[in-house]
């Protein structure tokens, strides 16, 4: 184990301040930054590589990434992207290499390039329909306004109790006042504000895809403040890939939660979350050890949470209810190939194609997303190959493990190769390697509620949940507390969990070094 850097002599494995089931972005961000707080923090992970979704695998020289593909601020310091904040504190850094356009959108009417910068974004959505151009250029005016009114406040200040006010009217008055006129957005989904400014049905459908792509939601259930980040961040910040991958940002947290004295076990598989007295008292591994702790965080989804590592009658019976009805954004299908790369010099990294029309964004198989990381970093594939991996929603109903599965698993990957086709026509004749992922697979291996990648809070059916839960010592963290499915959501979500257990003052440190970084580093 790295020595803390307090000096602090180690300690013994069944005594922590902290335990945290699950390495996926939330638990590591909540891990580490509670180390680095000087807190006794162990992660406990399942599997034998940490990351949940955001981890990597190789197999035959190829480097996949098994969910996260889109990333941004990673290489710039005013990034408004809350996991840049989390490196920052813990000292940690991660190469990325920027690139626009991002990628090509690909309808069955055509296709047409996606730039990060908007006034190129704008002109290229002008080719197609120059009013609707104007009318987004409307919609983008309204998000970036809420974007810099959120830049004032970074998402390292925030916890999720009432010593939050306090905090933020002491170190950010003049912010808090900017975002008074922006309460109404910030509680407003994108489709409220899509309806006062576009009336162009395709620039509809582009923003219903952006959207989509956020969050598993159309305009009309995703809030405002989530493409106001996507929309800023773009335009304002820089759009990056880590070298290495999501492995890259995952090995970059560990070194973190390392260094301030945290430590991490894989193949540590957690049964059950302990209480006495109905307050937490630490955790129960499937090979019998019992480690002890005052606090539990799970990063484990709220179906798992609470159906899994706790017993029914460990929660008031209508708040797990309640809990247990949120509903669920389907599971995917995936594809990861390594495909020949002659010819394929001016191929760009990222793909949507929507297959038909006529059909809802959300049909499962309609919308295919593609990720050929090896476009920007060279090393995640052998020489003169590429990595690719594309993915779809997929219902988790109806899979099973039976004499059907081969066969249906070939049939349900088809519309991801015709997706791949239209960006690589000959793809199926350059295949080295294929691998086919189905619900199954995801919910196997990311340990998740028949494979989901988040809760489906559309936002006019309320707010998520926080991390607190009404079990003393027991705290959420990941794509079940915060909207969003992306990296800078859940690890937003581990912060506001971290501040949440330490004293105002403490945070106030942090962000004092925070500004040291924005002030004397480029």
């Amino acid at each position: 184990m790295t020595s803390h850097p307090s000096g602090r002599s180690p300690w013994q494995m069944t005594d922590f301040d902290v335990v945290v089931v699950g390495s996926g972005i939330g638990g590591l961000v909540s891990g580490a930054l509670l180390a680095r707080y000087g807190q006794r923090v162990l992660v406990c992970e399942s599997h034998s590589i940490p990351g949940g979704a955001a981890h990597g695998f190789s197999q035959q020289g190829f480097h996949f990434d098994s969910g996260p593909s889109f990333f941004c601020g990673l290489s710039d310091r005013s990034s408004l992207n809350p996991l840049r904040q989390v490196l920052d504190v813990l000292g940690e850094q991660v190469q990325a290499i920027a690139y626009d356009p991002l990628g090509h959108y690909h309808f069955p009417e055509g296709s047409f390039p996606v730039y990060c910068d908007s006034k190129r974004y704008r002109e290229a959505i002008a080719q197609i329909t120059p009013q609707g151009a104007a009318e987004l250029a409307r919609l983008e005016h309204r998000l970036l306004h809420l974007y810099e009114a959120l830049r004032g406040i970074p998402t390292l200040a925030l916890r999720s109790d009432l010593k939050l006010l306090p905090l933020l009217l002491r170190r950010y008055p003049l912010a808090l006042l900017k975002l008074l006129p922006q309460l109404r957005s910030i509680r407003a989904s994108v489709g409220d504000l899509l309806d006062q400014d576009v009336r162009d049905p395709w620039v509809r459908r582009l923003v219903d895809l952006e959207c989509f792509l956020l969050s598993g939601l159309k305009a009309e259930g995703t809030i405002a403040p989530e493409v106001a980040f996507m929309f800023g961040e773009r335009s304002r910040s820089v759009v990056d890939y880590p070298v290495g991958g999501s492995a890259a940002i995952v090995a970059a947290l560990v070194r973190g939660l390392e260094t301030w004295g945290g430590k991490l076990r894989l193949r540590a598989h957690v049964d059950q979350i302990l209480l006495e007295s109905g307050k937490v008292v630490g955790v129960r591994l499937r090979s019998g050890e019992t480690i002890r702790a005052n606090t539990v965080i799970s990063n484990a989804t709220i179906w798992d949470t609470y159906t899994h590592l706790l017993q029914p009658e460990d929660l008031p019976a209508p708040y797990r209810q309640k809990a247990l009805a949120t509903p669920a954004i389907a599971s995917f299908m995936h594809l990861h190939l390594g495909i020949r790369a002659a010819g394929l010099e001016s191929l760009t990294g990222h793909h949507v194609v929507v297959h038909d029309g006529e059909q809802d964004l959300t049909t499962p198989g309609n919308t295919c997303m593609i990720s050929i990381p090896s476009v920007w970093d060279a090393d995640l594939a052998p020489p003169n190959c590429h990595v690719v991996h594309v993915y779809s929603l997929e219902p988790y109903e109806g899979w099973q493990q039976d004499e059907t599965y081969a066969m249906r698993k070939r049939d349900r990957a088809q519309p991801l190769f015709r997706a791949l086709e239209r960006v690589i026509p000959d793809v199926r004749d350059r295949i080295v390697l294929e691998r086919i992922g189905t619900p199954l697979t995801h919910a196997r291996f990311l340990r998740r509620y028949h494979g989901t990648y988040g809760p489906a809070i559309a936002a006019q059916d309320g707010m998520f949940p926080s991390c607190r839960t009404p079990i003393p010592g027991l705290y959420r963290v990941g794509d079940s507390t915060l909207p969003g499915i992306g990296v800078p959501a859940v690890a937003a979500s581990g912060i506001l969990c971290a501040n949440t257990l330490v004293s105002p003052q403490q945070t106030m440190e942090l962000l004092n070094l925070l500004q040291l970084y924005g002030v004397t580093r480029s």
